[in-house]
């Protein structure tokens, strides 16, 4: 258990395509597109404050956060609201947004207020967890518990992406310094940077660091999915976070490098969230890191990124672990697109499947300590309760069990169907 926590996987990386491609920023032209969507974070939609034909600025609130697991929405870019419907998702098939056509692409963004509480500013800037899981930072913020230890996430331990990684070379002391106001303004004692030993240039730039801001740099092992929150605190602090509970009850908060940088930008500079940085990588001419507006078409930074290599037979957006494919390079950048993947036929692995031979791979494999194998039985056959008695809740929907299947059952992708069934189960019972 070297890796401090039992199982995990290692896939072919693929880094080397974009590891050393400093990150470009992606030009727009007048009469552009961005399609923006409402829903780019875990829980209620935004609702939207514009209209259609109405003039909006770079950086202008466009849509509202509804309750306290929602955040606001921002255009990335100014000018001119052509219509309100339905956007390509590559989550939910279809979301609700906002299509601007761009009137002045050299447009600054407007600032945010930054004359507020700590966590008010994190909100009004629309500040989502930038690792993928984008749980709004603002609630992530107001722990109901002493917490004693924050931890930075900078394993990126999904292959092919080097968003993060990008990031922790070219803007090193933004992170650190957003990290360290949420150490100050959340009183946390410790703050240890946790970066895969797979980054030495970035385990450099933050030790360089280290001393003058004070925190710990850690080094990890390279294995997947060691940026799991839960695999992450187990491998940094030996703390396990029990069953159906968050970090917190452990008392550590675990933000992702991007997020940090993120929240620099709000505090310091009064800038709302409208860009983020995507690796652009796979079958493509030149595979880039770009810093992209939200609500550009894939489209796009495959064509910045000279078309593709081949015929594309897939398009992942996010990781190859835990990313959704797409069917339309019309989907728009969200403030959770991480990667944009093309694969060619070559290059995906046969996925015929065939019967389970009970070689115990996916057990082995499981960083959570599941039982794949039994669990598939439970979710093809609809027995929700006793997939719940299995803990199938537990499941990070990593990928790894599939990863590792040589009869190459879909085992992941039953999980996330059943989870959703063993989820109405609990709230049921909690409901009587």
């Amino acid at each position: 258990m070297t890796n401090g926590f039992i199982g995990g996987i290692h896939p072919d990386y693929k880094k080397t395509l974009t590891e050393n491609k400093p990150i470009e920023k992606l030009p727009y032209e007048k009469d552009e597109i961005v399609s923006i969507p409402l829903n780019q974070h875990i829980g209620a939609p935004a609702q939207e404050l514009v209209k259609k034909k109405e003039q909006v600025l770079c950086g202008q609130k466009i849509g509202a956060g509804k309750g306290f697991i929602s955040t606001n929405i921002h255009s990335s870019v100014t000018g001119e609201v052509v219509s309100i419907g339905n956007l390509n998702s590559p989550l939910t098939g279809k979301v609700k947004g906002i299509n601007i056509k761009i009137t002045n692409p050299e447009d600054s963004p407007k600032k945010i207020d930054t004359n507020k509480k700590f966590q008010d500013i994190i909100l009004e800037a629309g500040i989502v967890g930038m690792g993928g899981a984008t749980f709004p930072t603002h609630v992530k913020l107001s722990p109901p518990k002493k917490i004693d230890t924050l931890i930075i996430n900078g394993a990126e331990c999904e292959p092919f992406l080097t968003c993060d990684y990008r990031l922790m070379i070219e803007s090193t002391e933004e992170i650190v310094k957003g990290a360290k106001a949420i150490q100050e303004k959340l009183k946390i004692a410790n703050m240890i940077i946790a970066v895969e030993d797979n980054k030495p240039d970035a385990i450099k730039a933050f030790r360089e660091f280290s001393k003058g801001f004070d925190f710990k740099v850690q080094e990890l092992e390279t294995v997947y999915p060691q940026g799991g929150e839960k695999q992450l605190i187990l491998s940094v602090l030996g703390r396990i976070v029990p069953e159906g509970k968050l970090p917190l009850e452990v008392g550590v908060i675990v933000h992702n490098v991007a997020t940090c940088k993120a929240v620099y930008d709000a505090v310091e500079n009064g800038l709302p969230l409208t860009e983020r940085v995507v690796t652009v990588t796979g079958a493509v001419k030149e595979p880039k890191n770009l810093l992209v507006k939200i609500g550009t078409p894939v489209s796009k930074l495959i064509d910045i990124c000279g078309g593709y290599v081949g015929e594309p037979e897939k398009i992942v957006i996010g990781g190859p672990m835990m990313g959704f494919s797409t069917n339309t390079t019309d989907t728009p950048v969200s403030k959770a697109t991480s990667g944009v993947i093309v694969f060619r036929q070559e290059d995906l692995p046969s996925l015929k499947m065939t019967n389970c031979i009970r070689c115990g791979r996916c057990v082995t494999a499981c960083p959570m300590g599941l039982v794949p194998a039994i669990m598939e039985q439970f979710a093809i056959s609809e027995l929700y309760e006793r997939l719940l008695d299995w803990h199938v809740l537990n499941c990070i929907e990593c990928g790894c069990c599939s990863y590792v299947c040589p009869a190459r059952r879909p085992l992941v992708g039953y999980f996330k169907t059943g989870k959703r069934q063993v989820m109405n189960i609990v709230k049921e019972r909690e409901n009587k």
